[in-house]
């Protein structure tokens, strides 16, 4: 088995992120299928995932997985002191990953892997017609009101009350604390809560600014995979993002723990080692016709 390779990525404005490249290495030769982009979720690493591209490599995909800049192994210096946006992860980072594995593999599309925010940008990609499909584990537009109440009022403090807060404190916003990943570069985070609070996700980064919006444009298929038991990516919000791209074939598939010997799944667990009875569903997302 082939270690990841570590690679640079440069952004067009000239950020530089950190990624791994796994070769495919498994029974299948490594032309029969099309390269992996494994986009993260918002502030999860991308080691979290090296676990599961290593299997998805051996099912005969090339795969690259990266760090959005002020993540993991892309943050450079003082958070505090990082000017990233969320929208700057869909416009510049997501669009560099994908140039790169294009240019690194020779393929004229690759399949687009992602999780949670990593599958919901599309839509600010201007090289979009490059993914031949789109799988989103747990995608959805987090839109508040679309969330049951409980968890609503959860959500709400945490990204309207207490990430402000912590922002204005420390400069950047203090998300580990709440069991929301990583800690976020300011922007980022003030980009994530009022994204959520409006609906529509990143269409909002892109009002009235036509020659930048994509989400009409995309005739990507879309396939979302979402929990049973996740309150973030639900029935209402997942329709919520589905319905930014009227042009694409999409579908949604709503999976139950328990059909596949598993007490939870959530938001984040299908990439964890003990979660690998998912991987064959993501696995066959990636193949369909």
């Amino acid at each position: 088995m082939q270690a990841p390779e570590a690679v640079t990525l440069r952004c067009a404005d000239g950020t530089e992120l950190q990624g791994h490249f796994l070769p495919a290495h498994g029974g299948l030769a490594p032309a029969s299928r099309l390269p992996v982009l494994l986009c993260p979720a918002t502030g999860v690493k991308q080691h979290f995932y090296l676990r599961f591209a290593t299997w998805l490599a051996q099912q005969g995909h090339d795969l690259l997985v990266f760090d959005y800049r002020g993540i993991g192994l892309s943050r450079q210096g003082s958070l505090a002191q990082c000017k990233a946006t969320l929208a700057e992860w869909g416009q510049q980072d997501q669009v560099a990953a994908l140039g790169w594995l294009l240019q690194r593999t020779g393929a004229p599309q690759v399949l687009l892997l992602g999780h949670s925010a990593g599958g919901q940008m599309i839509g600010l990609m201007p090289n979009h017609a490059h993914i031949k499909r789109l799988v989103g584990v747990a995608c959805s537009t987090g839109w508040f009101r679309r969330m049951r109440p409980a968890f609503r009022a959860q959500a709400v403090f945490g990204l309207q009350m207490f990430v402000p807060l912590s922002i204005r404190f420390k400069g950047y916003a203090l998300t580990s604390r709440i069991g929301l990943g990583e800690d976020l570069p300011a922007q980022v985070a003030r980009q994530w809560g009022q994204w959520c609070s409006r609906g529509g996700y990143a269409t909002n980064a892109v009002k009235g600014q036509p020659e930048r919006d994509f989400h009409a444009e995309v005739r990507t298929p879309i396939t979302v995979l979402h929990a049973s038991d996740d309150d973030i990516a639900n029935e209402g919000t997942v329709a919520d993002l589905l319905r930014t791209f009227p042009g694409a074939p999409k579908q949604a598939h709503r999976i139950q723990p328990a059909d596949h010997g598993l007490r939870a799944i959530g938001h984040i667990d299908w990439f964890r080692p003990s979660h690998q009875a998912l991987w064959p569903l993501i696995a066959q997302a990636l193949q369909a016709d």
